[in-house]
């Protein structure tokens, strides 16, 4: 499994943008574009580079390829040229996350936030709403369970279900949960793996 971080969010500027789309081929400078906002065209146009240079600096792909990406029914990505190849992207207000692996993958990063009485009840259970109360720091706590939850079901591809109030309760033995809290720059980080690898090809 390899990764990339990115938190110098004070770089999503239009300006930035404008540069960023001179690095990328047509089809994903038109996929940014369909986005109205600068926060939106800015990190697809990162997490793009980001991926590429991911997979370049590892020897997984050539520099004139180009990644094509098709979506599953909810909406996971992945390289219709390489289906050998496993990525996952996310981005808050904060930063922006790449992961890549040769198995299933799932990564999630999520900006500090004081979550509201009805967003705690909502996808968490009650054990995990009182650890949250208690901790010292309510909103970095929310967002490490949070992330958790997100990450695995970004790695399982199947969207969040029904199971996200209970999911982390559940033992998951081919699944390792991986988190980092940055609380200098406010967010939190889960990078979800495929703990059995063994056979992966």
């Amino acid at each position: 499994m390899i990764y990339a971080l990115y938190e110098d969010m004070s770089r999503c500027t239009p300006e930035e943008v404008q540069r960023l789309l001179l690095h990328v081929p047509e089809e994903q400078q038109a996929e940014a574009l369909r986005f109205k906002h600068t926060f939106g065209q800015f990190t697809a146009l990162k997490s793009y580079l980001m991926l590429k240079e991911l997979l370049l600096l590892n020897d997984l792909v050539d520099e004139d390829d180009p990644l094509r990406f098709v979506l599953n029914a909810h909406g996971k990505p992945s390289l219709s040229d390489h289906p050998h190849i496993h990525f996952n992207i996310s981005h808050c207000p904060k930063a922006i996350a790449v992961a890549v692996d040769n198995v299933p993958i799932g990564v999630d990063v999520e900006r500090f936030v004081n979550p509201s009485d009805s967003m705690l009840r909502y996808c968490m259970n009650d054990a995990e709403i009182e650890e949250v109360r208690q901790a010292v720091h309510p909103e970095q706590m929310f967002a490490a369970l949070w992330t958790k939850k997100e990450a695995y079901f970004k790695l399982r591809g199947t969207g969040i279900t029904k199971e996200l109030r209970e999911i982390l309760a559940r033992p998951h033995p081919d699944v390792r949960l991986t988190t980092e809290i940055y609380s200098e720059a406010g967010f939190a980080f889960t990078i979800a793996e495929t703990a059995t690898k063994e056979g992966a090809r």
